[in-house]
């Protein structure tokens, strides 16, 4: 599914209709996908410690056949050499005919092989060398848990120049926020530093103020999850889903230039796919249809 290059406030709600969704490498969750998620939706697969890339393959293979986009993740802390990374390229190429990935450093604090961070995935060439053609990578708009905000926004620039130098797209992912106002001003210092990479904003998918919360402090995120402790000041019981309209309303009320740079958002589905996938049909306006598998 193919979302404009960038929003105005009349493309939000194909953006939401085109939103991505994310799923674990195991493949269990591919029956409520296809009940909640239309064919052709990008589908990110993630990569935990400890995950064989053998399985992440297989469930890339199981959701092409099903009619999505899989877009692996490739965790570089996780791959043992670079062998193992020209595989799982290979195979996820060939097997699912992966075009997008997504490359993050990883959980875990030793690498198992020589691939320390995400720029080291990409130096290695492999990329370029079986064609992916679109690179997504990690934005943090309430600072990055290791680096400095100078530091954070020079790794963008040099990601940016890469894919330039190998003419592959390169897209920034945000980790989801609470509230816009991070992300808006997140968004405005790239453009004032002349990194101009299409943004993919992250959404938190409808669960409790206490699932949210529980993911929220195992991701790291910053200020906006007081926005979170409003809620339960309101609902105290915590058992009232909060999706992430807010969030979606105060992008809408950013200015043209801000919006000029969001290319789409992805779904965590953190209350169930099917909660995710309720909640972008009611507020993108859509019907659902549910995806059939291919012969």
């Amino acid at each position: 599914m193919t979302a404009p290059d960038h929003a105005s406030s009349d493309d939000f709600t194909a953006l939401l209709s085109a939103a991505s969704v994310e799923v674990s490498s195991d493949g269990h969750h591919l029956p409520s996908l296809q009940d909640n998620f239309e064919p052709g939706t990008d589908v990110t697969i993630t990569f935990l410690p400890g995950d064989n890339y053998g399985r992440n393959v297989e469930t890339a293979s199981a959701l092409r056949r099903a009619g999505y986009n899989p877009v692996p993740h490739i965790a570089a802390r996780e791959m043992p050499s670079r062998e193992a990374l020209n595989d799982f390229l290979a195979r996820a190429r060939g097997e699912a005919g992966v075009r997008r990935i997504l490359v993050i450093a990883g959980d875990v604090a030793v690498a198992k092989g020589p691939y320390r961070s995400s720029r080291d995935v990409c130096a290695s060439g492999l990329i370029e060398a079986h064609d992916i053609e679109s690179v997504s990578i990690a934005g943090h708009p309430e600072g990055h848990p290791f680096l400095s905000p100078a530091s954070a926004f020079k790794a963008l620039e040099a990601w940016r120049d890469w894919g330039r130098q190998a003419g592959i797209r390169v897209e920034v992912m945000t980790q989801f926020c609470f509230e816009s106002a991070p992300i808006v001003g997140w968004i405005d210092e790239l453009g004032a530093r002349g990194v101009d990479v299409p943004v993919i904003v992250g959404l938190a998918g409808p669960a409790t103020p206490a699932t949210l919360t529980k993911f929220a402090l195992r991701c790291g995120i910053g200020n906006s999850i007081r926005s979170l402790r409003g809620q339960i000041g309101r609902f105290g019981r915590l058992l009232i889903d909060t999706g992430p309209d807010g969030v979606v309303r105060g992008l809408q009320s950013a200015s043209e230039k801000t919006k000029a740079s969001i290319a789409g958002f992805h779904l965590f589905p953190f209350g169930g796919l099917r909660k995710s996938g309720e909640w972008r049909r009611s507020y993108a306006g859509q019907t659902p249809q549910k995806a059939q598998p291919t012969p």
